[in-house]
């Protein structure tokens, strides 16, 4: 059962082959066994995911049936979830419990889904290797040396060790993508507006957006069913009929126009990452598949761009914790502004503190014209490199990131080559459009690779059956970790 995707639990849950309270229990054992190393959990409550269990094995006897009712998820603690520490991943909110529940939650709520435990993320999603968080670096199951990737590196792990079947991330520029990519499963950053931001702690506004992860890409269309949704307390919501994202998982891959951006091959992609791509690629091609070589010219521009706007959003974001309120208070101070100096300097780390920094610098007078308004600009440019790029083909193809996962600590020094690792994910934010991440191999350390999708707004449906097509015919989805046997 800890292998089988959540198409086959929920047909177990369903036949009564097993119950919600047994298959919780599995998991919770599985965390038990895994977690003290791998550090992918923040808050595990079994008493309450018991309950929620047995409350969902009450409504199948019911009568009642779901997708995901008796489901064990784990979510990202960014989302607030009522009774429940919602940390960030930050000592600012490490004793903060959410009064209410994210839109996202009570969709998960609503639907019977169990919540596991709240899992380990870079602090404030400010990170591409899980190393920032305030309770320590999640390690990758594949190489419990390397990082999962982040900052939802947490939600990857827990999935890519089976110590979850399925989990939510949220990705600002990579954040979902990422991780999957270097932890080995399937990540998805819907379009913009599609996963409601009400109740997701923000760190840029314009680009965060919530999305799943699991072991395939038939599971993040179901997930994916549950989580979007019209939200009238977010203003970026959008009102759009609600989809069946599984009705593409069937349709055949011959005819569909892939694009290969030809800046997504250079020579800065390690060549196991290449090969592995490239193969995937030539299976597209045996399918009737046709590729197109395209062109995404302001791609080199994408990583300043988004080191401008992403870390001002966070400037203005983040002055809310200031120790009045909730969240880190400073045990001394003198008056009303020691106490903001010290409370945030206590409770922020370093990255974030350096996004801070970076982002009141290009808003202040007498910059902002320098370089926020032209990074609106070029990111505007961006998004029409892929409007043009799309009138060519279908879907765009290619790594997820440059390399596969690289050690805990080797990059800590030298954050510009951390920022580098989000070359190809963060121009999806930039543009507002759907981007994917599924297994396509390993390279010759036996960490995995990831092959990214990208598509037009609202091309979910398509971008996961072509997914899905691939893994019907490769099993590099279903690989488990050696280190973590089941």
């Amino acid at each position: 059962m800890l292998n089988a995707s959540l198409i086959e639990l929920s047909a177990a849950l369903g036949e009564g082959t097993i119950s919600s309270a047994e298959l919780t229990g599995l998991f919770l054992g599985r965390i038990d066994q895994l977690d003290g190393e791998l550090n992918a959990f923040v808050t595990v409550d079994k008493d309450r995911a018991l309950d929620e269990a047995r409350a969902a094995d009450a409504r199948r006897a019911a009568g009642e049936n779901g997708p995901l009712l008796g489901i064990p998820v784990a979510h990202k603690d960014i989302f607030c979830t009522q009774g429940m520490l919602t940390t960030c991943g930050s000592k600012m909110l490490a004793n903060f419990v959410a009064p209410y529940d994210a839109k996202v939650i009570e969709q998960f709520r609503a639907a019977g889904a169990v919540l596991l435990g709240k899992t380990n993320m870079d602090e404030f999603a400010m990170g591409s290797s899980n190393e920032s968080s305030f309770f320590g670096p999640v390690r990758n199951p594949w190489r419990k040396t390397a990082v999962p990737g982040g900052s939802s590196g947490g939600s990857a792990a827990a999935v890519a060790a089976r110590m979850a079947p399925v989990a939510t991330g949220t990705d600002t520029g990579g954040s979902i993508r990422q991780p999957a990519a270097y932890s080995g499963i399937c990540g998805l950053k819907p379009t913009y507006g599609l996963v409601s931001r009400y109740g997701m702690i923000a760190f840029a506004s314009s680009l965060d957006q919530g999305g799943p992860m699991a072991k395939s890409a038939q599971d993040l269309a179901a997930l994916l069913g549950i989580m979007a949704a019209f939200d009238t307390r977010d203003s970026t919501s959008l009102n759009r009929p609600r989809e069946d994202y599984a009705r593409g998982l069937e349709e055949p891959v011959s005819g569909l126009r892939i694009g290969l951006p030809k800046e997504y091959f250079s020579d800065g992609v390690v060549p196991d990452v290449a090969a592995r791509v490239r193969e995937a690629i030539r299976w597209y091609e045996s399918q009737g598949a046709r590729t197109v070589e395209i062109s995404l010219p302001n791609t080199h521009l994408a990583v300043p761009v988004y080191y401008v706007l992403a870390p001002a959003e966070a400037s203005s974001n983040l002055s809310r914790f200031d120790g009045v309120r909730y969240g880190h208070r400073a045990a001394e101070y003198a008056d009303l502004y020691e106490l903001y100096c010290k409370s945030r300097a206590e409770g922020f780390g370093a990255e974030v503190k350096r996004r801070i920094l970076v982002g009141t610098y290009v808003l202040s007078h007498g910059y902002y014209d320098a370089y926020y308004l032209q990074a609106q600009k070029i990111r505007r440019l961006i998004a029409r490199d892929f409007e043009d790029a799309f009138k060519k083909c279908d879907v765009i193809l290619g790594p997820t990131a440059p390399s596969t996962a690289f050690e805990i600590g080797e990059l800590s020094d030298d954050p510009v080559q951390m920022y580098l690792n989000d070359i190809f994910t963060i121009p999806a934010p930039l543009a507002g459009i759907p981007g994917l991440s599924i297994p396509c191999g390993f390279d010759a350390k036996g960490l995995p690779v990831g092959l990214q999708f990208m598509g037009p707004w609202f091309s979910e449906a398509r971008l996961l059956g072509a997914a899905h097509q691939y893994q019907k015919a490769t099993d590099w989805h279903t690989r488990v970790p050696p280190g973590t046997p089941l």
